[in-house]
């Protein structure tokens, strides 16, 4: 890349390091990618990470995803990982809701029903910024099975058709507002717990 002296001798009276800008240059030079290097620099003097961005430029690039600039400096000023979104566009990832144990909901005659789910999701690019993130979608996908395990006649019903939990919580649009797609909640686990009901009935037999 053409970098002159002057240049150099710029960024260090602005207090940009030619370590990082220079490389960067390099990446995507050799990526076939054009970017100013007053922009890096910009970049640079805002607190960003300019390896990272030119990291998933690239990335992007390969992948045939739209990706400008502008909207990668902007995910990584606010605090997302740009590199490991654009990776999980590409490649989904899977998150266990909840991330340790199980939910626990109790069915209509009263049997606890314990429950784990795996939920594959994307990274929704247009969405990174001001998005809710993974504890949203973990939270969301939770009272969603608490919810639907609630509405059922009895808990055999729930373990005989663990997939109506999964149809029933994805197509409740969960997604929505955060930094993800789903793509599907699959049940990773399901148990019977206590008999809430019977504890419920000597409890007041008691009183």
């Amino acid at each position: 890349v053409r970098i002159g002296l002057f240049s150099l001798v710029g960024m260090r009276l602005r207090k940009v390091d030619p370590n990082v800008i220079v490389p960067s240059m390099i990446m995507l030079h050799k990526a076939g990618i054009s970017i100013a290097i007053d922009k890096l620099e910009a970049h640079f003097l805002a607190g960003g990470n300019v390896f990272n961005v030119s990291k998933s430029l690239i990335s992007a690039d390969k992948a045939n995803i739209i990706l400008s600039f502008e909207r990668a400096c902007a995910i990584d000023l606010a605090g997302r990982d740009i590199l490991n979104a654009v990776k999980t566009s590409v490649n989904p990832k899977v998150i266990d809701a909840p991330p340790e144990g199980m939910i626990a909901a109790v069915a209509k005659d009263g049997i606890q029903v314990l429950a784990k789910a795996r939920v594959t999701v994307r990274a929704n690019l247009d969405r990174l910024v001001g998005g809710a993130t993974e504890e949203t979608i973990i939270a969301r996908v939770g009272e969603g099975i608490v919810t639907t395990i609630g509405s059922s006649l009895t808990y055999k019903a729930v373990l005989e058709n663990p997939d109506t939990i999964s149809k029933t919580v994805l197509d409740k649009g969960l997604d929505s507002g955060t930094a993800f797609e789903i793509l599907s909640i699959d049940i990773g686990d399901i148990d019977v717990g206590k008999n809430v009901g019977a504890h419920l009935q000597l409890s007041l037999i008691h009183i």
